[in-house]
């Protein structure tokens, strides 16, 4: 959790071109009920569901539940949770079913530890302010599965606040996960009803041997998917939903972070069948600097939006990481020596032309 990454653009000629809870996939969207007195039926959920319908499709009205007793489901703004002058634990409450009063989520928090958690929430304020201020996008990574819940919720928080014009803040999918794709539509759905910009990156994922060794340990369903080949399927259908929500309302955008170079293919044709155009900048490609040049060139000099993702950090955690991101890759080496060829070939094509050393190639 120690590496940082930046998304850069790449370099010279194509500088041009580039420029909460979750229950069995359905995703609770409240954090805390609070039972009040005289208080008669129940308010509007804040919950969505995964409907899996077409894009294209008008969005339901949202559901109703009455409860029989007096209750209401709230929803915390993003304000709320980073007000100095609130404790987390005060604003996180849940009825004890056996005395029926409200008591702290989490009540186990120092009072360091709860400074931490505001400082944390402060400083992403921070980031996305100063994201929105100068233009760019603030992507948010993903982690293990049994941390992603609370980084998820916050995410939405920000791009509830953020992405109320464009999208600045992007929300990273795993989509190794069984349950990505219900995820990724049950966020465009809240996207569509709230009216604000969905912004995500995609990727394949990166903790599958703890995400596996957890879930043996503990005694729960493996959360990973069965093969690299229902991954694959499970990112290409993730990515196609995303591709229609653009196509039907342009409030979507979505970075496809993959070296693999089927994924990228399937991308540029369902652009072109959906009529989606590169100058529109709904769809970029990043790759880790270093890796898959073959791809990353041509399709910045085709005018797609492409950067070199770049990381950083202490040694001993910066190299177990690109070490993962290797096993990820299958068929690392066979593009490694794909690109050395093509290496090889542009150094013999300058030397029979005699530009070897031309800044211009």
């Amino acid at each position: 959790m120690g590496v940082r990454g930046d998304l850069v653009p790449l370099p010279g000629a194509v500088r041009r071109q580039q420029q909460g809870e979750v229950f069995k996939g359905q995703r609770w969207l409240s954090t805390a009920t609070k039972h009040r007195e005289g208080l008669g039926g129940g308010d509007k959920t804040g919950q969505g569901g995964s409907s899996g319908r077409d894009p294209a499709r008008p969005c339901k009205p949202p559901v109703r539940i009455w409860h029989s007793a007096p209750s209401t489901v709230d929803l915390l703004d993003w304000n709320s949770l980073i007000d100095s002058r609130t404790k987390l634990s005060k604003l996180l409450l849940i009825p004890n079913m056996q005395t029926g009063q409200l008591e702290p989520l989490l009540s186990r928090f120092t009072e360091e530890e709860d400074l931490q958690m505001k400082r944390m929430l402060q400083r992403m304020d921070v980031l996305a302010k100063r994201a929105t201020e100068k233009g760019v996008r603030l992507m948010v990574d993903a982690e293990q599965s049994y941390f992603q819940p609370a980084i998820s919720r916050l995410t939405l928080e920000m791009q509830r606040r953020f992405n109320r014009d464009r999208a600045i803040i992007f929300n990273t999918y795993q989509c190794y996960l069984k349950e990505a794709y219900d995820n990724v539509t049950v966020d465009v759905e809240l996207s569509r009803r709230e009216g604000w910009h969905f912004g995500t990156k995609l990727v394949r994922g990166a903790y599958m041997e703890q995400e596996r060794e957890r879930a043996a340990q503990i005694g729960y369903e493996d959360p990973i998917n069965p093969t690299y080949e229902k991954t694959n399927e499970m990112y290409h259908r993730c990515l196609d939903y995303i591709l229609e929500e653009i196509k039907h309302s342009r409030k979507a955008n979505v970075m496809v972070a993959s070296h693999n170079e089927d994924t990228v293919k399937f991308t540029l044709r369902r652009m072109m069948e959906l009529g989606i155009h590169p100058s529109e900048k709904k769809v970029y490609f990043g790759q880790l600097l270093g890796m898959c040049d073959q791809i990353t060139f041509p399709l910045g000099q085709a005018g797609f939006p492409v950067y070199k993702y770049v990381p950083y950090g202490p040694v001993n955690e910066v190299l177990p990481y690109l070490s993962r991101r290797a096993q990820e890759n299958r068929g690392f080496m066979q593009r490694a020596n794909q690109e050395r060829d093509l290496l090889w070939r542009e150094v013999k094509r300058r030397v029979l032309t005699g530009s070897l050393f031309s800044p211009n190639h």
